[in-house]
């Protein structure tokens, strides 16, 4: 089956789904398509995806293939390098048999092949799942080295606090709320409503998590990362920035938020922002540390396409049991209350409200009166069809 669409073209999936619209046709250069990515594709709708190369490279089971093609979505599967310059914005794509061609405007045929891939099938993602299962072995050895290299590069500032900045917001004595534009946010967030409008966390965006939580409807308190993907409505929001560094220093966000007019609280460390966050909110007091959307698994390490995913497994080491990931709430509250149910329990409480009332003078009149107002709506009713 073909299909005709607008070409958007990003080799950050996480910037294209920012303007990618149903009906497109994303072109992405994404190795190794994760969870978080390919949801977020699936939600904008496209048309096709043609990725430059392979969704799955084989060094561990990513799940982002598997999503794309359970929602239907065609994936013409590493369609090569040069696809990234052979195709322009906005240019009308046909996708046919994993071959991609240029056509006008209106959708018609007779245009060049720009590239040619492999289309995924289920069966097919299926089988080099189940081939990259058997690599877990060989990337949890090498997480094991990265681990070790992070605690000798950091040791100072895990085990003593070096090198954390002082920030204005006050966190000594409450709860800290991260949030990381990660697995299950939304649901996991929704379902933290009444916890946060009871205990009233410090809310801390790493990067997007700061626009999740303006989805959400909430204000971040704290904005923390190298500022890449949060938009500019979160930074100018009111919340104190904090840029996540390189380690010598260089920060790149910083400038970006000087633009808007923000003077950022500036945070030199390797491995990732939401390590930042963690590392920020335990240093300064937090009596809880709840998180939204991290990332906690070998898989998720690995889907974040870093190797300094390792810091993270240390930085919970460090923090303890101070540290609740809220990562499957949603799931775990569910309610399990069916419609049909809410109906009995409502009848029943009009039942018991109907006998008290009726147990009273005053309720007995205010039954008699509600009887009879009823006898003369059902009387219309009647006189209507009669």
């Amino acid at each position: 089956m073909g299909a005709t669409g607008a070409a958007r073209v990003d080799r950050r999936t996480k910037n294209l789904t920012k303007r990618l619209q149903p009906g497109d046709i994303a072109v992405i250069d994404h190795e190794d398509i994760d969870r978080v990515s390919a949801e977020a594709l699936v939600a904008c709708r496209p048309a096709a995806v043609v990725n430059a190369s392979p969704s799955i490279s084989g060094r561990y089971p990513n799940a982002g293939p598997q999503i794309l093609v359970e929602a239907g979505v065609p994936v013409i599967d590493a369609a090569g390098k040069d696809v990234m310059t052979a195709i322009e914005e906005g240019q009308w794509l046909r996708i046919e048999d994993g071959a991609v061609y240029a056509v006008n405007g209106s959708g018609g045929a007779g245009g060049p092949r720009l590239a040619s891939g492999m289309q995924l099938t289920p069966e097919g993602v299926a089988d080099a799942m189940a081939l990259a299962r058997e690599n877990l072995s060989g990337q949890l050895q090498a997480f094991a080295q990265n681990t070790m290299d992070y605690l000798v590069r950091e040791k100072d500032l895990l085990i003593d606090g070096v090198g954390v900045p002082d920030i204005r917001t006050r966190i000594e004595g409450r709860h800290a709320l991260i949030v990381v534009r990660g697995y299950h946010y939304k649901e996991d967030l929704q379902a933290l409503h009444h916890y946060i409008r009871e205990y009233k966390p410090v809310l801390i965006g790493v990067d997007g998590g700061a626009d999740a939580l303006l989805e959400a409807r909430h204000r971040p308190d704290l904005i923390v990362g190298d500022m890449d993907s949060v938009s500019d409505r979160a930074l100018t929001c009111g919340a104190e920035i904090v840029v996540h560094a390189y380690r010598d220093g260089r920060a790149p966000g910083a400038e970006r938020v000087r633009g808007l007019g923000v003077e950022p609280v500036i945070f030199p460390a390797t491995g990732t922002s939401e390590d930042v966050a963690m590392l920020l909110a335990d240093d300064k007091d937090a009596t809880l540390i709840v998180a939204v959307g991290t990332h906690a698994t070998l898989v998720e390490f690995l889907d974040k396409g870093r190797s300094g995913m390792a810091s993270t497994f240390l930085t919970r080491l460090r923090i303890g049991s101070k540290l609740v990931d809220a990562k499957g709430v949603s799931r775990l509250y569910r309610s399990r209350i069916s419609a049909l149910s809410m109906l009995a329990m409502l009848l029943v409480g009009l039942l018991v409200l109907g006998l008290a009332l009726w147990a009273t003078p005053g309720g007995t009149i205010i039954l008699q009166l509600l009887g009879a107002r009823w006898d003369d709506i059902w009387a219309g009713i009647v006189g209507i069809f009669t």
